[in-house]
């Protein structure tokens, strides 16, 4: 079983920036598409950002585009998001997923299977 471990959330002010990590162990990690998702209160999950196997091919919501990037250490097993000139709309619950396979531009929460925790995101105004 594939296993997620999220880190790095906080409260943070407007305009600031945080990183976001996620740990996996359980299988080969280069097999793995991964992303992140977020969730505010009331709301459903919703894609933020997706990256392919190897890295080459990443995808992002329209609403942080120019804001966020998703890496991948394949070495060390680690998915990062790097949030910049964050808004008090990012506020949400942050989580890791991970599919077995290839990145599709169309997957979104609803297509990856392995999850883990979340960590919390609080941007003030």
């Amino acid at each position: 079983q594939v296993q997620l471990v999220e880190s790095g959330g906080g409260l943070v002010q407007a305009g600031g920036s945080l990183r976001l990590s996620c740990a996996v162990s359980g299988r080969t990690f280069s097999d793995y598409a991964m992303g992140w998702f977020r969730q505010a209160p009331g709301k459903e999950r919703e894609a933020v950002a997706t990256i392919s196997g190897n890295g080459g091919a990443t995808f992002y919501s329209d609403s942080v585009k120019g804001r966020f990037t998703i890496s991948r250490e394949n070495a060390k097993n680690t998915v990062a998001l790097q949030m910049n000139s964050l808004k008090p709309e990012d506020t949400a619950v942050y989580y890791c997923g991970a599919e077995p396979g290839a990145l599709a531009p169309w997957m979104g929460a609803s297509d990856f299977s392995h999850w883990g925790q979340g960590t919390q995101v609080t941007v003030s105004s």
